[in-house]
């Protein structure tokens, strides 16, 4: 008699970690000072030592690095500051021999201004690749079409010469947005990512994926009726307006289909970076119904606000909008103040940054990771004469830009630029990160990089974590009290201590309690009673 296997009931991105890298700042193989694929692919030991599942690698195309990558001139070919497409291929060979997927940034809304697309289309009104552009008249008095702003300050809209017309950009003036209203464009992108595919990447992280299409009669967005927006500071103007009209367009939705078909093709998965005012709504649409992205990556929690509340808020919000989508929770990015000094300020200690990762992979969704947290890393201070980020520049002094999260990993405490590189950092590697590098960390058993080690070990081991359904209990401030419960296994209970001073409080539903061991987090249970010191946190199984 045949038995039949037994039936996958969990897809298994959903119980995967990913782990961020930026390529510029991993590891220099060749003396430039900028991070390069052979640098990356050196360090996979180390990647797959961490015990994480998919590596996303942040762009490493063929580009002008105005935007550093995220301004293409070729989306089929590597950039000769990162390397060679074999050197791709070898990186993809030893990734998936160590067991780890790797997922590209595909920046589809945007190219550099750069491209051979966007020079032949600016050339005339009337070449083939014309209409491949956002193209608008100036108004009467000329004035740009309406009244769109973008991301990185000013209008969305520049003036081209060569047309006479404006054109526009959602970024900077250098990455011209395209016009994906016309099905060439649409299927130029799906022939790209069709590229990387053959080429054996697992997935994709869909860059800016609601900018794709924009109102097609340009209507002007009305003034925000809301502080929603997760893509602008307050010393932006972006966050002024409600962005009705330049982005998040339904005609998306049929895109992001094509994509899922495409996808599927090769068993490849996606996650799609989701900035808009009602970012959860949007969310919701392009998650649900198994044939758009796969997962969301939420801005929620790369905020300042580290309270309890906030923190069940993004969650029970996304719980109760997002039925049947999954989302990817991230405390960090290459965008974001790094998490240890966003969360803890100046002088945080290493146990804000357990306590945060401990958070973080038990709630229920796909944790993302970014490089460096795992080293307890806090922002670099960059003095303004070394900054390289021109959002930073042009928002300097009240905004720094992105450079402080940037900076190189710190490798070996006592070499030059802490082993990053043998020749001059694009970045400086700060003394902070030079005593926290990783050859310093791994000879200290309780350090931040042991700990990440041990708790992702720990997570795997416990299937009401990876799989379970997820509610939260009232609990005073600035507690995080919550139950992951799976069919088939007993419900677990977390408590977490945000703060830096010890916290005791009663907890009902943890008497009688079994607490759990191994995860490395010093809290205790007396009864009804849970006591946590600073920065720590509880488990327990009833």
């Amino acid at each position: 008699m045949t038995i039949a296997p037994p039936v996958e009931t969990t897809p298994w991105w959903r119980e995967a970690i990913i782990y961020q890298v930026y390529p510029r700042s991993y590891l220099d193989t060749d003396g430039d000072g900028v991070g390069d694929l052979p640098g990356i692919t050196d360090r996979l030991d180390y990647i797959a030592g961490l015990g994480v599942d998919i590596v996303w690698l942040s762009p490493f195309f063929k580009s002008p690095m105005k935007d550093f990558g995220y301004d293409i001139a070729d989306y089929c070919d590597v950039d000769p500051l990162f390397g060679t497409l074999a050197d791709f291929d070898r990186l993809i060979e030893k990734a998936h021999r160590l067991g780890l997927k790797i997922m590209i940034d595909q920046v589809m809304s945007h190219t550099a201004d750069a491209h051979p697309w966007f020079v032949e289309s600016r050339a005339s009104r009337d070449n083939p690749k014309a209409d491949w552009y956002v193209w608008a008249d100036p108004r009467a008095d000329g004035n740009p079409p309406n009244n769109w702003l973008s991301v990185f300050g000013g209008s969305a809209w520049q003036w081209d010469t060569r047309r006479r017309q404006y054109y526009l950009h959602n970024f900077l003036t250098s990455q011209p947005d395209l016009n994906f209203h016309n099905p060439d464009v649409q299927q130029a992108q799906l022939d790209a990512l069709r590229f990387w595919l053959e080429r054996g990447v697992d997935g994709v992280r869909m860059d800016a994926c609601n900018f794709h299409f924009h109102d097609r009669q340009l209507r002007s967005n009305p003034p925000a009726t809301r502080a929603d927006n997760m893509m602008a500071t307050d010393v932006n103007p972006y966050g002024m307006q409600s962005h009705r009209y330049d982005k998040t367009q339904p005609e998306n939705l049929a895109f992001l289909q094509k994509i899922r078909k495409l996808l599927d093709e090769y068993g490849a998965i996606s996650i799609g970076e989701v900035g808009a005012d009602d970012s959860l709504a949007v969310m919701a649409d392009y998650t649900s119904g198994g044939d758009k992205l796969h997962m969301a990556y939420s801005f929620n929690l790369l905020t300042p606000d580290f309270s309890a509340a906030h923190i069940r808020s993004q969650v029970e919000e996304f719980e109760a909008r997002v039925r049947g989508g999954w989302v990817s929770w991230s405390v960090g990015n290459h965008d974001s103040v790094r998490v240890m000094t966003r969360w803890g300020g100046e002088d945080a200690p290493p146990a804000l940054a357990k306590l945060v990762l401990a958070m973080q992979l038990s709630l229920k969704g796909t944790p993302c990771l970014y490089q460096g947290d795992e080293l307890a890393l806090p922002e670099a201070d960059v003095p303004y004469e070394l900054l390289q980020d021109p959002y930073g520049i042009a928002f300097w002094p009240e905004f720094k830009g992105r450079d402080g999260c940037r900076t190189p990993m710190p490798w070996v405490s006592n070499a030059p630029h802490a082993g990053f590189t043998s020749g001059t950092p694009w970045l400086p590697v700060v003394a902070p990160h030079v005593k926290a590098a990783v050859s310093t960390q791994e000879g200290i058993q309780d350090s931040p990089l042991n700990f990440a080690r041990r708790f992702i070990a720990w997570r795997r081991s416990q299937p009401q974590v990876v799989r379970g359904d997820i509610a939260f209990f009232d609990a005073p401030e600035p507690v995080l009290a919550l139950r992951r419960e799976l069919e088939g296994e007993p419900p677990m209970l977390a408590a977490f201590n945000l703060s830096n001073a010890p916290v005791t409080f009663e907890w009902p539903a943890a008497a009688g309690a079994r607490d759990i061991d191994g995860h490395g987090l010093p809290g205790t249970r007396t009864g009804a009673q849970v006591s946590l010191p600073p920065y720590g946190a509880w488990y327990g199984s009833r």
